[in-house]
């Protein structure tokens, strides 16, 4: 028994890179380097009306005696049913989050070879495949293996290239180099009279997505309630410091015009290093780049099919799909997300360029993850002002009104995305606009749409009972 113990912890460290690596993703960057010296206030915005009240909302839950997950607070607060819209809306949006972060991975790596090659639709879906499937593979060892693999990507690969990001930044605008943005306060502040400048909270917002996610391995920890919300607060401060500098040091450097969603950080790498005749430094920032990425996918690709699981128990998911291997991993769940991760690919040959793909993806995964964070945040201000958290964890300051008032924060912020993602920022190719809402909006409801299968499914299991 002991050693079954020790098989599954996970320490404090590990925890907070596997948040962090599964968030602060460098390929975040060159999507919200796209608006200049404004992303400034756009994610501070962003932090005080998204990531901070739901990193605390779920900090209190994660601590409750209701457990980790989103299925499990789901459920407490409004019934099985609500508690499994909840966990397919956060296991599906990944479906369609995944093909971004590889085509990431695909353009990086291809760049010393072909930097063309980073446009190539059959090119980004084949290297797509085979790293998805590796991961899946690697997943299926359980989390203990994933989490030291995370934690490692995270140093290497993220960490690392984000502090080389913004040394560069600080170093192009002290050695008198021509910055891209004025960094005057009145530039940071957006055009109120553009909507399509609105359109960089997408970007912003998807680079927060998943600060939840790891809640699913707290009962991993040897405490619980103290170790949990401190590895979210390491994981938040890491996130917002390299995520604002990083991308301002993008924008600095590269003219928004030159920005690649798909190699953008290895571009403003490139013109950095050449500026300084450092280019031999490339290979192993690309190296490190790429570590970085696929460790990222790790906490995704397992956490939320994890909670998925959860649902399962209560009839949602037929026997064979629940089944565990020796590991504790769902196997056959997760083969079926990999397959289903293989078609969502298919996505890149809708739109007219890869940045327009890129960014339909993007917009199509936030969309889909924020009705999740809505039901999570209404949960946790439900479950709070019944007093039904219990537990020994973090909780919220200032009790019930304290919680009411992170969670409308946090709901504020969930409903002005919403409404932003629908409308395609005017810098990016992704047709005409009625092409994008009709691809957008099929997409929204073939994503959605299976939850009425599994509902009745559950209910058909009911009258069995």
């Amino acid at each position: 028994m002991q050693k079954t113990t020790i098989h599954y912890n996970i320490g404090l460290f590990s925890l907070a890179m596997l948040i962090t690596g599964a968030i602060d993703s460098i390929r975040n960057l060159p999507a919200t380097a796209l608006f200049g010296s404004s992303l400034v206030f756009y994610f501070i915005l962003a932090a005080i009306t998204f990531l901070l009240p739901n990193a605390l909302i779920s900090a209190e839950l994660a601590g409750s005696k209701h457990g980790g997950g989103v299925y499990k607070w789901s459920v407490a607060a409004f019934g099985k049913y609500t508690g499994f819209l909840a966990i397919w809306l956060q296991w599906i949006n990944t479906m369609v989050w995944y093909p971004t972060i590889l085509s990431f991975i695909a353009g990086t790596a291809i760049y010393f070879i072909d930097p063309a090659l980073a446009q190539n639709k059959i090119y980004l879906i084949s290297v797509i495949l085979v790293v998805f499937w590796g991961l899946t593979f690697l997943s299926l060892h359980g989390i203990h293996i994933s989490a030291k693999f995370a934690s490692f990507c995270a140093l290497v690969g993220m960490i690392a290239p984000m502090a080389f990001i913004l040394i560069s930044g600080i170093v192009w605008l002290l050695t008198g180099k021509t910055s891209q943005v004025s960094l005057h306060w009145t530039a940071m502040m957006p055009s109120f009279k553009s909507f399509d400048s609105w359109s960089s909270l997408t970007a912003i917002t998807a680079s927060f997505l998943g600060i939840e996610l790891a809640a699913v391995h707290a009962n991993h920890l040897r405490e619980p309630g103290h170790d949990y919300p401190k590895a979210l607060m390491i994981s938040v401060a890491i996130i917002l410091i390299t995520m604002i500098f990083g991308s301002l040091t993008i924008a600095i450097i590269l003219p928004a015009g030159q920005i690649n969603l798909v190699n953008g950080v290895v571009q403003a790498f490139n013109n950095f290093l050449l500026a300084y005749h450092l280019q031999f430094l490339l290979p192993i920032l690309v190296v490190m780049i790429i570590l970085g990425s696929t460790g990222s996918m790790i906490s995704w690709v397992i956490s939320p099919a994890k909670g998925l699981l959860q649902s399962g128990q209560d009839g949602f998911l037929p026997a064979w799909v629940r089944k565990e291997n020796k590991h504790g991993v769902a196997a056959n769940l997760l083969v079926i997300q990999a397959v289903l991760v293989s078609l969502v690919c298919l996505a890149f040959l809708l739109m007219p360029s890869v940045n327009g793909s890129y960014w339909l993806l993007t917009d199509l995964s936030t969309q889909l993850y924020l009705f999740m964070y809505v039901i999570m945040l209404l949960a946790g201000i439900k479950l709070k002002w019944q007093n039904n958290i219990g537990g020994k964890g973090f909780s919220i300051i200032g009790g019930r009104i304290g919680t009411l008032i992170v969670g409308t924060l946090g709901l504020i912020g969930c409903g002005i995305a919403i409404a932003v993602g629908f409308k395609p920022p005017g810098n990016i190719n992704v047709g005409s606009f009625w092409h994008y809402e009709t691809v957008f909006a099929i997409g929204i409801l073939l994503f959605v749409l299976p939850v009425l299968l599994f509902f009745w499914y559950a209910k058909k299991n009911e009258k069995k009972i």
